[in-house]
């Protein structure tokens, strides 16, 4: 029962739309016909507004922090169950017919719950990346690449096998990104 209930409720938290919301409410758009669609921050920033594109940024990561650090606390064998569940909950939100955002700023958050310095070599290697290329979308995937690497070769941690399947999963939402990237036709990002 107590599994059931952290599956359901961390996909619910997860599949919370907030740049859809937040677009909606203050810049009064449909945040899926601006830009590329998404309803993640790197669109939310499109909208000509940075603060909802931070905003977005902050509650992706945010609702993906509660369930995980709850569970880590007081359910800690489910702590991969309920981070995978918060990640899919984003990619494919029931309130969007299951159309969400690419999951990138959800995964900061489960990682910074699961291990603080994941978080920060996440960080560190997105924004080095994007530094040299401006691409998101590239930093998002080499950033997600290292992960499994890191959690490896550093932390000697058993469980890589999540941090693989985050990676295939990013790489499948970057799908379009990586076709758009290779045909040298993917958008830069302004991020301030």
């Amino acid at each position: 029962m107590i599994l059931i209930l952290i599956i359901f409720i961390s996909y619910l938290l997860g599949s919370i739309p907030f740049g859809y919301i937040l677009t909606k409410f203050f810049v009064k758009k449909d945040i899926r016909e601006i830009g590329s669609g998404n309803i993640g921050a790197t669109n939310a920033l499109r909208t000509g507004n940075k603060s909802i594109g931070y905003a977005t940024l902050f509650f992706d990561i945010f609702k993906a922090v509660i369930p995980t650090i709850f569970v880590k606390i007081y359910y800690h064998e489910y702590l991969y169950i309920s981070s995978l569940c918060v990640f899919l909950g984003h990619v494919f939100p029931i309130w969007l017919k299951f159309k969400g955002g690419k999951g990138v700023a959800t995964y900061i958050g489960i990682l910074f719950s699961i291990n603080i310095y994941l978080g920060v070599c996440f960080g560190l290697f997105w924004f080095v990346i994007f530094y040299i290329f401006k691409y998101s979308s590239l930093s998002s995937l080499i950033s997600s690449l290292f992960i499994p690497i890191i959690n490896f070769v550093i932390f000697k941690d058993e469980v890589n096998f999540f941090f693989i399947i985050m990676f295939v999963l990013i790489f499948y939402t970057h799908r379009e990104n990586i076709k758009r990237l290779l045909n040298r036709t993917e958008s830069k990002t302004k991020i301030y």
